[in-house]
This record gives C-alpha cells, sequence and structure tokens, in this order.
C-alpha cells in the first residue's frame, strides 16, 4: 500500500492463507472426540463461474487435475439456486487430509489463472449419529472458517451447535469473529 492510500483511507484487503486448509484434518480429530462429528468424506469450493474460454478451460483442467488420478476420488460440478458453482469431491471419510489437499489445489488452480475475485468459500461437511450435520466454511476472502449447521428439513440454523463448533475449534482454526460474516449456505452440497 502506497503513502496516496494511506492518505486516502484505503487499505488492501487481508490475503487469503489457504494452508488454513491444511489445518482441518486436525480440527476434525477434535470434533469427533469432543462433539461425536465424523467427516463425511466430502467436501466442495464454491465459486462464481466467470464467462468465457479461458475460465471454462482452467475449470476443465482442475477437474481433469483431480480425475486424472486413479485412486483420486470422483469430483463433480453443481449448481445451486443462487446462480453458484460448486465443485464438489467425493473422497474416504478417513482420508480429511487428501480431501483437503485436494480442496486446496481447486482453489490454487482458479487463484493462480486469476479466477480469485470468483472464489467464495470451500466447506468441509461433518455429521453425528443422529443425523446432524455442520459445515466448517472457509470464507476465501476473509481467510477465516465458520460452522453453518442447518436443522435438518428446514430452513433455520442451529445456532447453539455453531457456538458450540466455534468454541471447540477456536484453538485450531482461525474463526471468523464477526458473526454477520457466518452466512447461510443453504443447499450446499453435502449439507
Amino acid at each position: 500500500m502506497g503513502l496516496w492510500d494511506s492518505l486516502m483511507g484505503r487499505s488492501r484487503p487481508k490475503a487469503p492463507n489457504l494452508d488454513s486448509l491444511f489445518l482441518v484434518p486436525s480440527a476434525a480429530i477434535t470434533l469427533q472426540t469432543a462433539a461425536g462429528l465424523t467427516p463425511t468424506g466430502s467436501g466442495s469450493v464454491c465459486y462464481r463461474a466467470a464467462a468465457g474460454a479461458a475460465f471454462s478451460q482452467t475449470q476443465d483442467d482442475v477437474i481433469a487435475l483431480l480425475r486424472d488420478d486413479p485412486q483420486a476420488p470422483p469430483a463433480t460440478l453443481t449448481q445451486d439456486p443462487y446462480g453458484f458453482t460448486w465443485l464438489v469431491v467425493e473422497g474416504d471419510p478417513d482420508d480429511v487430509a487428501g480431501l483437503c489437499t485436494d480442496l486446496h489445489a481447486v482453489n490454487t488452480s482458479l487463484a493462480a489463472q486469476g479466477f480469485d475475485g470468483g472464489l467464495l468459500c470451500t466447506l468441509v461437511p461433518f455429521q453425528d449419529q443422529s443425523g446432524r450435520r455442520v459445515g466448517l466454511v472457509y470464507l476465501y476472502k476473509q481467510g477465516t472458517f465458520y460452522p453453518f449447521a442447518p436443522v435438518p428439513g428446514e430452513k433455520r440454523r442451529d445456532n447453539l451447535l455453531e457456538l458450540s463448533v466455534r468454541d471447540q475449534l477456536a484453538g485450531e482454526l482461525p474463526m471468523e469473529k464477526d458473526l454477520q460474516r457466518w452466512l447461510a449456505v443453504w443447499d450446499a452440497p453435502g449439507l
């Protein structure tokens, strides 16, 4: 940031730290032992798809990268009712580290090609034996996580579960402190 930006009161947005995704496997152990929440094996990256051949080629390259390895989990694209694209990776629930590596690769590949402005979030869902689900949502532009726990079959959130997960993971993940940024990701794959 230059002197002129300082005088005008402008600031640069905080750069995302995608390596924070590699903290999720340890947080998964905490969630399993403290709350009985286990990984579902899926994860997704949400973004607004850009128009044009360059973006289409980049998206195809990312999917090919994930599918090239015979050991790699399946990757699919879905669109939500709000116009966002979700690239969903399905894998082994016991391999959270591998899932996070794949999600990191998707984010960095899109960002490296200049499409980071469209990246919204990354989601890693967990569930307990009663069927309750909670997603760890990584906000790309903030570089922080927050929990999102929809009530099954309803358009409302389990706020108590969200706050409990936040408190359990506060020492392990960079948690979003501004509750207004804890956006609802209704209809997200895996939740």
